[in-house]
């Protein structure tokens, strides 16, 4: 076990981490979390001669086939502590596990991402303060304590906002669009019983929904992967295509707002930016999420190097590998509605494939049961142009039933 290092500092606390050590294959990588992305990020580190294990309270958790497995809740101390002593270096796969809890491994551990990067970006209104503390663009926000403050802000916003949840949420959870203040009563109430903490932010239409994943490392190297266009349905990220349909002004711009996130918050390891772009060319800044991210995942087969590799080269204090893309390519996630129609696909030819000149790449997540709007797998169409992959997936029917809100 390497000695414990303070590594999550903010901005104003940043320090050189000139001692960071540097972790070559045998080491040991802790993963609090396994999931899919914990089962992504051992795949790629049992390749490179890296060992895992895993604090994960379900027995049967993806990251099973590929990591040892500690069955415990996030915030058993004594798991904690066996965690801490079998790893060299721990990661988190998500960002809503407590932050206590990686905190207290801290103390016994080394945690490059830190705790307090965490705490930021599991609060949607810390995490817009130090956003904007960076000079970087955020939708106009503000924190609401009642229904009449929905209302007096959301006519400050133009009469359209969102109303989230300050803790908690994902794939849409924990928040509702408001479109006239009589909605807001009703939104105020059913949020505020999930939690005391709301933040309303106001609408912003955009033409396109972009991500860009950044890694840095403890010697501050920073490297961008290309940017994303990712298509929501039912607040599920269904398609990110890459190159993204957008101007390559659009594209530079994105990629410098993501290294400035990641230099500007002390970031070690990933750091997704979720961002919109829109009709006036401008880019305003969503949501951070400092793990590999879904909108990352075409990056495994269509780039020189995965989010996930990347992420174990910054956490580990290697030199960064090469972002480059190689192909245009479509991820197409497969949610438990299409797990049956994957199978099907999967066993058979594909002679749309051939016609459309395409490569479809699947990864299946091994979760034991295939529910609705659960996310199974996905697909990484790698094709010679976006509207061929985009043509295959219409053959395929696979997502037929995947409609817009």
């Amino acid at each position: 076990m390497r000695a414990p290092v303070d590594s999550c500092t903010l901005p104003e606390e940043r320090s050189s981490r000139a001692d960071a050590p540097v972790l070559a294959p045998g080491a040991t990588v802790g993963v609090l979390g396994g999931g899919q992305l914990g089962r992504m990020l051992a795949l790629d580190g049992v390749r490179m001669g890296y060992r895992f294990v895993a604090l994960e309270p379900a027995l049967d958790a993806p990251c099973r086939d590929v990591a040892a497995i500690i069955a415990a809740d996030y915030g058993d101390e004594e798991a904690a502590h066996r965690l801490a002593a079998r790893s060299d270096v721990i990661t988190y796969e998500f960002e809503n596990v407590s932050a206590e809890a990686v905190e207290r491994l801290e103390r016994a551990a080394y945690v490059p991402q830190g705790s307090r990067l965490l705490r930021l970006t599991q609060h949607r209104l810390r995490e817009k303060e130090a956003l904007s503390a960076a000079g970087v663009p955020v939708a106009p926000y503000a924190a609401v304590a009642s229904a009449a403050e929905v209302r007096q802000h959301l006519a400050a916003f133009g009469g359209t906002g969102v109303l989230k949840t300050a803790t908690g949420g994902y794939d849409g959870k924990g928040q509702r669009i408001l479109r006239h203040e009589d909605e807001a009563e009703a939104a105020y109430n059913a949020l505020a019983a999930l939690t005391p903490e709301l933040i309303l932010e106001a609408f912003v239409p955009f033409v396109h929904e972009l991500s860009v994943i950044a890694a840095r490392s403890p010697r501050g190297e920073i490297a961008t992967f290309p940017v994303a266009e990712n298509v929501h349905r039912h607040h599920i990220l269904h398609l990110s295509i890459v190159p993204a349909r957008i101007p390559e002004a659009v594209q530079a711009e994105a990629e410098r707002l993501a290294r400035r996130i990641a230099e500007a918050l002390d970031v070690v390891g990933l750091i997704a930016v979720e961002m919109f772009h829109t009709a006036d060319g401008s880019l305003i800044v969503n949501e951070l999420a400092p793990r590999p991210h879904n909108s990352g995942h075409y990056t495994m087969d269509a780039c020189r190097t995965s989010q996930f590799e990347q992420h174990l080269r910054a956490i580990c204090n290697l030199p960064l590998g090469d972002t480059t893309l190689q192909s245009p390519v479509v991820m197409a996630n497969l949610l438990g509605d299409h797990a049956a129609d994957m199978v099907q696909w999967f066993r058979a030819d594909d002679p749309a494939a051939k016609r459309c000149g395409v490569t479809p790449k699947l990864h299946w997540y091994g979760k034991s049961e295939a529910k609705l709007k659960r996310k199974m797998g996905h697909i990484n169409i790698l094709a010679p142009t976006i509207d061929a992959a985009l043509e295959w997936m219409k053959e395929t029917n696979m997502w037929r039933n995947v409609n817009d809100d």
